[in-house]
């Protein structure tokens, strides 16, 4: 049997369930997971390996429109995904409308198979299930409509029997034993940034970048320092909390999770700092991992 690999985009509007859907396929958490959008800002690679196979997940932001150029980095992300896939899986939640056309237009002009994810599928009964899986079809003809959970783990082993049926013959793009392109120091921001997002509201959040400025590993533990990065003078003191209380207990939710995450014990050091405006700043973007060269093309 010849080896098969490919490139798999996961698409799809901000809570739709891509990064719980990209975890249960690899069998790893690597994609953050929260009631919040933005969760997942740049384009993670989680990677499923088997001796005949090696499919590459794209978990990609949740499709935006741009409100700063931050947002515009995140659609470059989507972009950027669609430019190199083999398999295009779109994500809907019950009830919801694609509006977004330029990345409509796309999917629908893609030569590409297109396999429409009703993600969900536990929270709906037969007739209203046939409902959503006839709208998808009448919207994307040339695609296959399958109803998941990926949550409850749902039809996934149907999902991937018919992804190794469509994976393109092709030798291993990355090492067997990788689950992702992405470094140690970048799923610890991550992780931070996620506990943000569980503990702090309204913008707050989604004003925040989170850089590992410091990670150093000896036999004890893995010493981390990180800069918790805000738009405005005036956020700080919310992160910060009263006398020091929320950012305390943000890094031990933080640690706990990082220790689990590496297996190892950490010493967590946080400190936080303005970088004003930096959403809009094409530099701080940049320094943060961001790429803002590309955009929706056909």
């Amino acid at each position: 049997m010849a080896h098969k690999a490919g490139y798999i985009t996961i698409l799809g509007y901000p809570n739709v369930g891509k990064s719980t859907l990209m975890n249960a396929l690899i069998g790893e958490k690597l994609s953050g997971i929260t009631p919040k959008a933005q969760t997942t800002r740049h384009r993670i690679l989680g990677i499923l390996n088997d001796e005949n196979y090696q499919m590459v997940f794209s978990d990609t932001p949740g499709i935006l429109t741009p409100k700063y150029k931050l947002h515009q980095a995140m659609v470059s992300a989507i972009s950027s995904s669609l430019s190199d896939a083999d398999i295009i899986l779109l994500v809907a939640e019950p009830g919801q409308k694609f509006t977004h056309e330029e990345i409509l237009q796309r999917i629908i002009n893609t030569k590409l198979p297109v396999i429409v994810l009703v993600n969900k599928i536990d929270t709906l009964d037969q007739a209203k299930l046939e409902k959503e899986v006839e709208s998808w079809a009448k919207l994307l003809p040339m695609a296959e409509i399958l109803p998941v959970s990926a949550l409850h783990q749902s039809n996934l082993d149907l999902l991937k029997t018919r992804l190794i049926k469509l994976l393109p013959e092709h030798p291993a793009y990355y090492e067997k034993d990788e689950l992702t392109d992405r470094n140690e120091r970048f799923f610890v921001s991550e992780i931070i940034r996620e506990k943000i997002l569980m503990n702090y509201s309204q913008e707050v959040p989604y004003s925040v970048e989170v850089v590992i400025d410091s990670f150093k590993e000896d036999e004890a533990l893995v010493r981390i320092r990180a800069v918790i990065y805000i738009a405005r003078e005036s956020q700080k003191a919310i992160i910060l909390g009263h006398q020091g209380k929320a950012i305390k207990k943000l890094g031990t939710e933080a640690r706990k999770s990082i220790e689990e995450f590496l297996g190892r014990h950490i010493f967590l050091e946080l400190h936080v700092k303005v970088s004003k405006d930096w959403r809009e700043d094409e530099l701080q973007l940049k320094r943060f991992g961001y790429n803002l060269n590309e955009g929706i093309t056909d």
